[in-house]
């Protein structure tokens, strides 16, 4: 098979054509090269996502706090929320925290 052959294929002329090669380079620059390549846009995507479901997770968040803030207004949820969390207590009032050995991080000593 010689370039003359080659040459009379018709695949061959359709790669030799000068706008399938400039449409060709084109395409890997733009795919591959560029600054705002397709692999760019795809890492982005993925960025975009995950932000989106931090975003989404904080607002949760938000109205939770909301919603504690709420409960807190009142001054006995207020007390309450206080003993339990910071163990705070009342003049002249004795605290007992009561802990049992499963909760315990007891080391065994050799």
């Amino acid at each position: 098979m010689g370039l003359k052959d080659l040459r009379q294929k018709k695949w061959f002329g359709l790669l030799t054509n000068m706008y399938v090669l400039v449409l060709t380079v084109f395409v890997i620059w733009m795919v591959f090269f560029d600054t705002n390549s397709l692999l760019i846009h795809l890492e982005l995507k993925k960025e975009i996502k995950k932000l989106e479901k931090q975003q989404e997770f904080l607002r949760q968040e938000i109205a939770n706090d909301k919603r504690i803030l709420e409960r807190l207004s009142d001054p006995d949820e207020l007390e309450k929320f206080a003993r339990e969390q910071y163990f705070l207590k009342k003049k002249n009032e004795e605290i007992y925290l009561i802990e049992y050995e499963d909760s315990l991080d007891l080391k065994k000593k050799e």
